[in-house]
């Protein structure tokens, strides 16, 4: 429910500069599944994209069950509309599991 996402949404949002700063050194990307990936171990990427993707996955999930999807369907989705929405520099992956640049 929204009431058990909040402490959820609450952690992504206070993680969010150590996730752009971490996205703008090429340290870590956006892989087509709607999570980080670590591309270069650096400072605490892992820490940082282990903690994120925990609450993407909860976040998912509960959208999923309200929507009557898959963690999975919803997770691609939002992998799209976040590779739409990244500033240039950002490394993403693409469907066929390619990555590139922004």
């Amino acid at each position: 429910s929204a009431q058990e996402l909040g402490p959820v949404r609450a952690r992504m949002q206070q993680r969010l500069p150590q996730i752009d700063a971490l996205k703008s050194s090429g340290a870590v990307g956006e892989d087509n599944r709607g999570y980080l990936a670590v591309r270069e171990a650096k400072d605490n990427a892992e820490q940082v994209v282990s903690a994120e993707n925990n609450d993407r996955r909860a976040v998912y999930e509960a959208i999923a069950k309200k929507a009557g999807s898959s963690a999975d369907a919803v997770g691609r989705q939002r992998a799209q509309h976040i590779a739409s929405q990244s500033a240039p520099g950002v490394w993403l992956q693409r469907a066929d599991g390619t990555w590139y640049r922004k």
